[in-house]
């Protein structure tokens, strides 16, 4: 028997806390690589050079910054994502005049993850602030931008709280929704395509392709999902962080002035770390959540 809606949305929404912790901790070190070479790219001559430079100057800690407020982010923007990502299904599939027993297409699928990261950047965009803050703490001193550090999440959300007020959390939150729209519309629609290449292949249902097909279309998803947005992420970042030490302008004066300054380049500062992390990263992230559902669920169909 299928679960009653707010059983399903819980479901859902625990499965996605699985998947997001997963998520965080098999790719932290180069999340922490990302952040950094978006903020300064300059001040390092690539990938291996910021992982080196970093566990050379703060050790083995350094690349873990922030792992605090990521996993709050990623449990929250995955457990919200994941459940609205039902609800939506629900709704396109009211829309698309399907029955509920009907399955959705590919991209319906990616048009309701679409819908659904509007909800979970309201719970990310504040918990990524702190994390992007903490990540790139040492540059800003480094540089001279600030003159001493709060490297830990309570002073730092006591710093924001003071200086710039709730509304200091939200810095960002624009961009993150101009970068989740079209990001988890790839990012869903890709993983769902990629599994239903692999069941046509293999000749079974989507939910029983084992486990490295479900790790490699999460990935598949992922670098789908950075490809198109990245430049979007990487302005995200700056306003976030800069924000530290003056007030920063909008997304469109950020971005045209980062292109302008720096060149486009700039704005793919960080891509190899990111692209390196998505698949261990995302094949995590939906090995967490399809496991633990499926888990869940057959409590129901045991009934």
């Amino acid at each position: 028997m299928s679960p009653h809606p707010v059983v399903q949305a819980m479901i859902d929404l625990s499965a996605g806390a699985v998947g997001g912790t997963a998520c965080v901790l098999s790719g932290q070190p180069l999340d922490t690589a990302k952040v950094k070479m978006q903020t300064f790219p300059t001040m390092y001559r690539g990938f291996l050079d910021c992982v080196t430079s970093t566990y050379r100057q703060v050790g083995m800690r350094g690349l873990y910054q922030g792992t605090t407020p990521a996993l709050v982010a990623n449990i929250a923007e995955n457990s919200v994502l994941f459940m609205s990502y039902g609800f939506c299904q629900q709704f396109v599939s009211f829309l698309a005049g399907k029955p509920k027993e009907a399955g959705l297409s590919d991209v319906q699928k990616a048009c309701a993850g679409s819908v659904a990261s509007i909800f979970s950047s309201m719970v990310l965009c504040p918990t990524e602030l702190v994390k992007c803050r903490l990540q790139a703490m040492y540059e800003m001193e480094a540089s001279g931008k600030i003159t001493k550090g709060q490297n830990t999440v309570w002073s730092v959300m006591r710093t924001v709280m003071r200086t710039e007020g709730p509304s200091g959390f939200f810095l960002g939150l624009t961009t993150t929704i101009a970068r989740e729209i079209p990001g988890y519309f790839c990012f869903f629609g890709a993983y769902e395509l990629c599994r239903s290449s692999f069941a046509s292949y293999m000749k079974c249902e989507k939910d029983d392709i084992g486990v490295a097909p479900i790790m490699f279309s999460g990935g598949f998803g992922g670098a789908c999902l950075w490809l198109v947005v990245y430049p979007m992420d990487c302005v995200k970042s700056r306003i976030q962080v800069m924000s530290m030490s003056s007030k920063q302008p909008g997304f469109f004066k950020t971005f045209t002035a980062i292109a302008r300054a720096e060149g486009v380049r700039a704005l793919y500062s960080g891509l190899t770390p990111t692209m390196i992390r998505t698949f261990p990263a995302n094949g995590a992230l939906f090995l967490g959540y399809e496991l633990s559902r499926k888990l869940m669920m057959k409590q129901f169909d045991d009934v």
